[in-house]
Order: structure tokens, then C-alpha cells, then sequence
């Protein structure tokens, strides 16, 4: 069988590694040699798949003219990298915009090239514009992971799949024994899993905790501790709020989670699509997330969460006053959640990935 070449910049614990190491685990069981060409600086989604992984040696500077320097020698060590396969009937998974180079390099080798855009918010703009005409001279096939990031970022010259990320079937099973109702003895508990950035909406979290002193809220940041401490030190952190840096296992949170939030500023970082809710949904957990991008194909209104612009903290608080405290309601949409995720199982997007590198 053909091996998969895949390849990803920054192997951290955010949603597209884990997006690409569910897509790993299917290819390998279903019978693909896989090798991955990313960073092993520190650990993330793609470290223990027991597959062979090439470092790329790229490491996460702080300084943007340094962190641009390191991406473009990455993408160069990433070139010959790929160019050590010419000699192999393989196929380039390219996940992200942003390996180029890899994609490059398959190009001139003849091999197919398969790209999977998951971000709409990338900058500075010239290099967005750069790394979507490197993928238009590329690609062979592009996997959008919504029908609003084909919409928004759709190459019309390369042949386009829409396909919704999935939740792993490890995943699945684990949140399935571990679902929780809320009980009125027990605190009520609001998640925000993000990077440790402003236009996640971090700020606008802790603002909620302030007015809402009653629940607990819990966010947990793709950080280390020191980068957590260093951020929030300025700010009066009220009492409600916990903060966790980046984990390696999240199911504790969502089991002991009642809802919830995403709070990301569609004006900076537009969601393509939205990890987080989905599996949240999984655990029956309602969700609130902004009425733009990806979110809107996966929480619908009064059904199973809310859209709600950040912006908009009167309405925040108002239905995270509802949820908590109307447990008819809660237990209504609790179900919803757990009914329309199902369309976001592994099985019902494995085969369309799996048809891509065969033919």
C-alpha cells in the first residue's frame, strides 16, 4: 500500500494535531504505513502514535522576526525532508497551510498532494496570501473542515471535499462512561479550553467569572505554567476561577464540566470550526460559541447551546443563568447534544479521508 507522508509545523495540544493524529490512527488501522514529518520540541497530539516521526527542529519564538526566520529555515530542512522520498509510491498529507515546504517538494517529485485547511485567521495577510498560492500550485485535493472555510478560503483550480473533523473512537468510548447529569447539591462548572490569547477571549472569561460568583468557572490554556502566571499576574483574579495550563488528558474536565464556552473574537480569529464543542456535545454538555464561522454549523440556538457574540455580556450572562439554574432545560438540551453529535463520529468521516489517498 502507499505510505502517508504527513506533515505539521508545531505539534502541540491544539485542535489541528488532534484533528491529524485521529486521521494517523485510521490510516494505520487501516492498513497505511505512516511516517510524520513535525516538531518533538515538546510534547503534543502527534508524540505517541507509534509511528516513525522526522523532526523538523522548529521551535515557538515569542519575537515574530524570529519566529518568521525559524518557520522559513523549517520549511527548508521540511523540503529535503520530503525530497528523501522520491524513490517511494507515497502520498503528501499536508495539514495546515503553513508546512509549504513539504508541499512543494511533493509537487516536484509527481506525488500526490493532499492539503487539509483548517484556519481562516492566519497573518500577517502577505503570508496568507503566499501560502494559499503555494497550495493552488500544489495540491491536488483540499479537505475543508467546513462548508465556511471552503466558502472563505476555497482555491477554485483544485478539486475541494468538505469534511467535518471527527472525534476519536478512544474518545467517544471514554466520554460515553463517564456522562454526568448536574445534581442541585453539586457547583455549577463553565470550561474554556483556548490558546493563551486575548482574542480567545481569556479576558472576557474572567469578566464573566466576576459577575457570576455563584459557578465555577475553569479555563484551561495551551500554555505552560510560567506563560499562564506571567500573563494573567496584572489582573484581579476573583475566586471562581481556576487556571490550568496545558494538559495532556482533558476528559476530567469535561466530566466534571456543565457547559461549555467558547468566546473567541470573530474580528481577530474566525472559527473554522470548533474542537472543543463537539467534544464537549459528546460528554452531553450544552455549549455557547460566536454566531460566525465554523460554530454556526454545530450549535444550534435553543437546541443544544447558544450563538452569542463575546461582545454581547448582558446575553452571556442571561443564558449562563438559564442553563445553570432551569434543570428541566438542562437535561433537555444535555440530550440534544449528545443526538447531533453523532454525525461526528470517526466512522462517519473515516471513509471519506480514506478514499482520497486510495484512488
Amino acid at each position: 500500500m502507499k505510505k502517508i507522508i504527513c506533515a505539521h509545523l508545531y505539534n502541540d495540544f491544539s485542535g489541528s494535531p488532534l484533528v491529524l493524529s485521529t486521521i494517523v490512527k485510521s490510516f494505520k488501522s487501516n492498513g497505511f504505513p505512516v511516517e510524520i514529518i513535525t516538531s518533538t520540541e515538546a510534547p503534543g497530539f502527534l508524540s505517541d502514535l507509534e509511528v516513525k516521526i522526522k523532526p523538523n527542529n522548529y521551535k515557538f519564538a515569542n519575537n515574530r522576526y524570529l519566529r518568521l526566520v525559524l518557520f522559513l529555515v523549517c520549511q527548508v530542512r521540511m523540503f529535503f525532508q520530503t525530497l528523501q522520498y522520491r524513490k517511494e509510491d507515497v502520498v503528501i498529507y499536508v495539514n495546515t497551510l503553513l508546512p509549504f515546504g513539504v508541499a512543494i517538494a511533493g509537487k516536484l517529485m509527481g506525488k500526490k498532494v493532499i492539503y487539509h485547511f483548517h484556519e481562516t485567521s492566519l497573518n500577517p495577510l502577505l503570508l496568507k496570501k503566499f501560502l494559499k498560492w503555494v497550495a493552488a500550485k500544489t495540491a491536488n485535493e483540499v479537505v475543508y473542515v467546513s462548508e465556511f472555510l471552503k466558502k472563505q478560503e476555497g482555491i477554485p483550480a483544485v478539486s475541494a471535499k468538505v469534511i467535518y473533523n471527527c472525534l476519536s473512537d478512544d474518545f467517544v468510548k471514554k466520554a460515553k462512561s463517564e456522562i454526568l447529569l448536574p445534581t442541585e447539591t453539586a457547583p455549577f462548572q463553565v470550561l474554556m479550553l483556548c490558546s493563551l490569547k486575548k482574542y480567545k477571549g481569556v479576558i472576557e472569561f474572567v469578566n464573566l467569572a466576576k459577575k457570576i460568583p455563584n459557578l465555577v468557572f475553569d479555563l484551561v490554556l495551551n500554555a505552560t505554567l510560567e506563560e499562564v502566571d506571567s500573563f494573567f499576574k496584572k489582573y484581579n483574579l476573583p475566586e471562581n476561577l481556576n487556571l490550568y495550563p496545558k494538559q495532556n488528558n482533558v476528559h476530567p474536565f469535561f466530566k466534571n464540566a456543565n457547559l461549555v464556552l467558547n468566546l473567541s473574537h470573530p474580528e481577530d480569529w474566525m472559527e473554522t470550526f470548533g474542537m472543543t464543542l463537539i467534544e464537549a456535545m459528546q460528554y452531553g454538555l450544552p455549549v455557547i460559541a460566536p454566531p460566525v464561522g465554523g460554530p454556526t454549523e454545530l450549535v444550534i440556538s435553543g437546541f443544544n447551546g447558544y450563538l452569542i457574540d463575546q461582545r454581547n455580556e448582558k446575553e452571556l450572562i442571561s443564558k449562563i443563568k438559564k442553563i445553570a439554574n432551569d434543570q428541566s432545560f438542562y437535561q433537555q438540551i444535555s440530550r440534544n447534544a449528545i443526538q447531533f453529535v453523532r454525525k461526528f463520529s470517526k466512522q462517519n468521516v473515516e471513509g471519506r479521508i480514506l478514499d482520497l489517498v486510495r484512488n
